[in-house]
């Protein structure tokens, strides 16, 4: 069963060697996440599951330990999914979860063992439902990471420029992520959050079908759009 869930932004630039001068324009997001992370640790799970959007490759699950890196951003940092294992898992992680390694390696998780999953963009409401059904099957005690970003188009500069639809979908993105609201999750538009390139949708709906007859609350922690982007910080518990 879900216990407690934390949701993250997922760009790169919460890395601050990746963000170099611009690093200090995300410390409130950077904050945030480490508040988050606390609720999950305070839930004491059994399980923790890493999910982010992935392309094709990068799609899961990855085991603990498996390693991600931020080198094609012209740093060296690597990062670890949790504490080292053997045999090392092949393969490397994708941007999204190198990115919630980082996090819980800049908190020091260390309280249950974690595993990554990589959910493509494309995959249908229902079928992200179903992914977290059976996520939160798994252990007695699972909690969730869920790393995405919602809406590019937000101002002018924005990587998807600007479009009006933005900002009303990423305001109830945001209110229902701090609501814990599981219906408004499940209703979200994909084809919408597709043309509003809004990572996260995916993401979010496995968290709703994580979350079904689990009766947590939510609190948002944290929403704004730097760069254009819509960035939210959210538990559940």
């Amino acid at each position: 069963m879900l216990v407690a869930a934390a949701v993250c932004p997922c760009p790169p630039l919460l890395v601050p060697p990746v963000a170099a001068g611009a690093a200090p324009e995300l410390d409130g997001a950077r904050a945030a996440c480490t508040d988050a992370l606390g609720v999950l640790a305070a839930a004491r799970p059994d399980l923790l599951v890493v999910v982010g959007p992935a392309e094709r490759s990068g799609r899961g699950p990855h085991l603990q330990g498996a390693r991600g890196s931020f080198r094609g951003f012209g740093v060296e940092v690597d990062v670890r999914l949790g504490p080292e294992r053997e045999p090392v898992p092949q393969g490397s992680l994708p941007a999204s979860l190198a990115v919630g390694a980082w996090l819980l390696e800049r908190t020091g998780w260390s309280d249950a063992p974690i595993e990554g999953l990589g959910v493509g963009e494309p995959l249908e409401p229902e079928r992200c439902i179903q992914t977290g059904r059976d996520i939160a099957a798994r252990a007695e005690r699972v909690a969730l990471l869920v790393m995405g970003d919602a809406s590019a188009c937000r101002t002018l500069k924005a990587p998807g420029y600007l479009d009006e639809r933005a900002a009303p979908f990423d305001a109830e993105v945001a209110r229902a992520l701090g609501a814990a609201d599981v219906a408004a999750l499940r209703a979200l538009d994909a084809e919408l959050a597709y043309e509003l390139k809004a990572s996260g949708r995916a993401c979010w709906q496995v968290l709703a079908g994580a979350a079904e007859g689990a009766d947590l609350g939510g609190s948002l922690l944290y929403e704004d759009a730097p760069y254009g982007v819509g960035y939210v910080v959210a538990t559940w518990s």
